[in-house]
């Protein structure tokens, strides 16, 4: 069974509200943006809310269009971006945050997305990479806006999914993470 495969099923039938973290190794992280952005929320009809801070959006919006993927239903919180790259066509569905340091911003910004997409459909905040963050953050900041963030999207139902990747991970952030999600999923080379 391929790593896309691996993580689709180890994620499709979690309940509302579930936060998650993705341990990966660099090589898997295709098949993270794959299953993350296209295969749940088509199974689960969810909006997504992609955080990025490791590249810009229009680099990941790059990368979607090489994978074939749809992303009507994406919206990025983008903290990758210089101030500079802000002057680009976003489509309406890039907001831009000056900097991964700002991290009340980037919570303002996913209420804002929260009330502006369809009600009807569920939503799925994606964090790529909690490892980007904590190099513009102290972890203790950073383990209080994860709480606040996570328990929040919990409270109204939407999943939240947080990558971390292995090779850029410490033990300390594996601890913090541990203590704010429900769950950590360990995507394995093997699979």
């Amino acid at each position: 069974m391929g790593a896309t495969e691996q993580i689709f099923e180890s994620l499709k039938e979690l309940p509302e509200g579930s936060v998650i973290a993705l341990e990966a190794n660099s090589e898997a992280y295709f098949d993270v943006i794959r299953v993350i952005t296209e295969k749940i929320p088509k199974h689960k009809n969810l909006d997504v809310i992609y955080i990025n801070s490791t590249l810009p959006a229009n680099s990941i919006i790059n990368v979607m269009e090489l994978l074939d993927i749809k992303r009507d239903n994406i919206y990025f919180v983008d903290c990758g971006s210089s101030v500079l790259l802000t002057q680009q066509a976003s489509n309406g569905h890039i907001i831009f945050v000056e900097s991964a340091t700002m991290l009340e911003n980037i919570m303002l910004k996913v209420e804002y997305l929260m009330r502006k997409m369809d009600k009807k459909k569920g939503k799925l905040i994606f964090i790529d990479s909690i490892n980007s963050l904590a190099i513009h953050n102290s972890l203790s900041i950073l383990s209080e806006f994860m709480h606040i963030l996570f328990n929040n999207m919990r409270s109204k139902g939407a999943y939240t999914v947080v990558l971390s990747i292995k090779e850029q991970s410490s033990d300390e952030m594996s601890k913090a993470l541990t203590m704010v999600c429900d769950e950590k999923i360990d995507v394995k080379e093997e699979w």
